[in-house]
């Protein structure tokens, strides 16, 4: 496997993410089951990483999230 940029815009400002296809894929599978688009799924996911943290606690990067995302969602069987 190996890392694909991909540029987003979220949140306001353009970003991209380093991931794998096989992640990319379930993504973007996942935007279409619940209706919203890819950029949005992200700027979700990318909240989540950062919300509750304590002051001084350095969230995950965004494409870890998405792994786990990715990772979770599977583990629930969809």
């Amino acid at each position: 496997m190996t890392l694909k940029r991909h540029s987003v815009r979220i949140a306001g400002h353009a970003t991209s993410v380093s991931i794998e296809d096989a992640f990319w894929d379930e993504i973007k599978r996942a935007a279409r089951a619940q209706g919203i688009s890819t950029a949005r799924l992200i700027e979700t996911v990318d909240q989540g990483r950062t919300a509750g943290l304590p002051a001084g606690v350095r969230p995950p990067n965004l494409s870890s999230a998405l792994r786990l995302y990715v990772l979770e969602r599977l583990k629930a069987g969809r």
